[in-house]
């Protein structure tokens, strides 16, 4: 069923919103899918935070239009599904990663992070990213290793003298 213009326009002024307020978008191609499959795709998208959406690609090319993901226009072609991460940057490449591994009929075309376009090479990439929490582990932990190291290099003048002592001890015991 062919959309009316008040739908068009609904369409891409939420999409617009979406991408305006995503950190990354994946474009990949569903030739193939079953409704079943297609589903399941929503499905998860849902439960990790991903905006996920058959849209045409006319009404697409708008709803990108003056956003970071505008790079994206010349590449919307052919029947694709949009993911946009709106929680952290790596969770559309995470879910169309995921789903890959099970559906080989989804092809990804595009991949844009940052204003920038990748080819679907940069599906991986953008798949391997940490979530906030990994990175708020990752970021800790190493404003933590200077602080532990230079509490052990205070302690250890103490520690190596007990030891010293401690074998003394020993050394006259066994004697």
């Amino acid at each position: 069923m062919a959309l009316r213009l008040d739908d068009k326009i609904a369409v891409v002024e939420e999409v617009s919103a979406i991408a305006a307020k995503a950190h990354s978008a994946v474009a990949a191609e569903y030739r193939g899918l079953t409704v079943g499959q297609l589903t399941d795709l929503r499905r998860n998208a849902r439960a990790s935070g991903v905006y996920l959406r058959v849209v045409k690609n006319t009404l697409a090319r708008r709803a990108v239009e003056g956003t970071e993901f505008q790079c994206m226009q010349e590449g919307l072609v052919g029947p694709l599904i949009l993911a946009f991460s709106l929680e952290d940057p790596g969770a559309a490449g995470r879910l169309i990663a995921d789903f890959i591994k099970t559906n080989d009929k989804l092809v990804v075309r595009l991949v844009a992070v940052g204003g920038k376009q990748y080819g679907p090479t940069g599906l991986e990439r953008l798949s391997k990213l940490p979530t906030k929490d990994q990175a708020i582990a990752i970021l800790m932990g190493t404003m933590k290793a200077p602080v532990e190291k230079f509490v052990r290099t205070l302690a250890e003048p103490h520690a190596k003298l007990v030891r010293t002592i401690a074998a003394i001890r020993d050394q006259k015991q066994a004697a």
